[in-house]
């Protein structure tokens, strides 16, 4: 066996009761496994709400919308985009709809919505969210928000009247009977309260569209290339065509998530960090408690850099475990968390009823390599110290 690393070992395996070398080992451990799985865990904090987030936006909206620049519709069939989806098609799903402005009036009550026809490839998302009734866009059915429903006082298998706005003043009205039947709940309120979803058929004839769309809808399985579609979408379609990604359209969003995250991990960062200078402490008091047998070791030939290389070997080894006990902490906070959803929040506020924590391998790699290669460097100025060591003066009165 490697003889440092035995010495450096049997530091931390002291079996000595009350042992100050084992209890500065051991406390160093703690400290460093506490910093690390707090940072982790916000890792995974801001992983899952950013994830939760994204999907549900990119669900409704799709990961690229095609509109007319001025918000007027737009032809059913775009040549050039029918190639692109072609090129793609293992990785898109191409769809069109239809959406506007509509007042729902039920009874004395009313209320300003959204009413967006979809095709028959965008219903699956949709099956997912209902929480009452069943899904069905045939006929006049319509598929309305939790929020807006409670809003109204409607239920399940209840009709109801909208009006297309943009004819309230004219003397033509558009108007049209629908009926309820089914309920959905995303979480965000935008959604919940003011959506609702038919087929784009009775979309089109409310709206008056004449076999036009308001836009098309792309949507990907590899959402990472949404931003590189999108651009090529930009120089193929000509003017008055819009492209526009889920992340463009919530931009200020999405660059929010952005900012909060240098800050929150610096803030986090630093817990870790105190882990890590209690290495320099526990070390640098294990070499005072050691002198005397580092004096001895020396004086039998044990040179300057075999005694560097047992502190440096010391701190590794506080890094490693530390490291493995935080990330072990921090995964089984993360799967006690999103089994039993032990910590809830407003949904109303949070898009979310509980906080997602989802665990990423490449993160806890990455804080693995960094507080192992940090335990290292913190260790140096503790080894130096005990590798300068007067073996004469440390042994004078033995």
């Amino acid at each position: 066996m490697n003889f440092p690393f035995y010495i450096s070992t049997r530091y931390l395996r002291e079996t000595q009761k009350g042992s100050f070398t084992r209890v500065a080992g051991l406390l160093s451990i703690a400290g460093l496994a506490v910093g690390v799985s707090a940072l982790l865990i916000t890792l995974f904090i801001l992983n899952g709400f950013e994830r939760v987030i994204s999907d549900k936006i990119s669900q409704f909206d799709g990961h690229i919308r095609i509109r007319h620049f001025l918000s007027e519709p737009i032809q059913s069939e775009i040549t050039s985009l029918d190639s692109i989806v072609a090129l793609n098609h293992n990785n898109v799903t191409h769809t069109k709809f239809i959406q506007g402005p509509a007042l729902l009036r039920k009874g004395k009550s009313a209320e300003g919505v959204i009413l967006e026809g979809i095709e028959s490839k965008r219903v699956k998302y949709l099956e997912n969210l209902l929480v009452e009734g069943i899904f069905d866009i045939n006929g006049n059915s319509t598929i309305i928000g939790k929020g807006l429903a409670e809003q109204l006082n409607l239920s399940i298998g209840e009709e109801f009247v909208l009006f297309d706005i943009m004819t309230l003043q004219s003397s033509q009205k558009r108007i049209k009977k629908f009926i309820i039947t089914g309920l959905f709940h995303s979480g965000m309120t935008e959604y919940d309260n003011s959506l609702i979803f038919t087929s784009i058929k009775n979309a089109g004839d409310l709206f008056g569209m004449k076999g036009k769309v308001s836009g098309h809808t792309l949507s990907l399985y590899e959402s990472s290339k949404s931003e590189s579609l999108s651009r090529i979408l930009n120089n193929v379609l000509p003017y008055p065509f819009m492209v526009m990604s889920w992340k463009e359209k919530n931009h200020a969003l999405f660059k929010w998530m952005d900012i909060q995250r240098l800050p929150i991990l610096i803030i986090f960062g630093l817990i870790s960090l105190v882990g890590i200078v209690n290495i320099i402490s526990a070390l640098a008091m294990i070499t005072i408690d050691k002198v005397r047998q580092i004096a001895l070791l020396k004086s039998l030939g044990l040179n300057k850099v075999r005694v560097n290389q047992i502190f440096l070997l010391k701190g590794l080894i506080i890094g490693i475990i530390g490291s493995l006990l935080g990330s072990l902490i921090s995964v089984i906070i993360a799967l006690l968390q999103n089994n039993f959803k032990i910590i809830k929040v407003p949904e109303d506020v949070y898009f979310m009823d509980f906080i997602p924590l989802d665990v990423n391998l490449f993160d806890i790699f990455i804080i693995f390599i960094i507080v192992s290669i940090a335990s290292v460097l913190a260790s140096s100025w503790p080894s130096f110290r005990a590798a300068n060591i007067n073996t004469a003066r440390a042994l004078k009165y033995e």
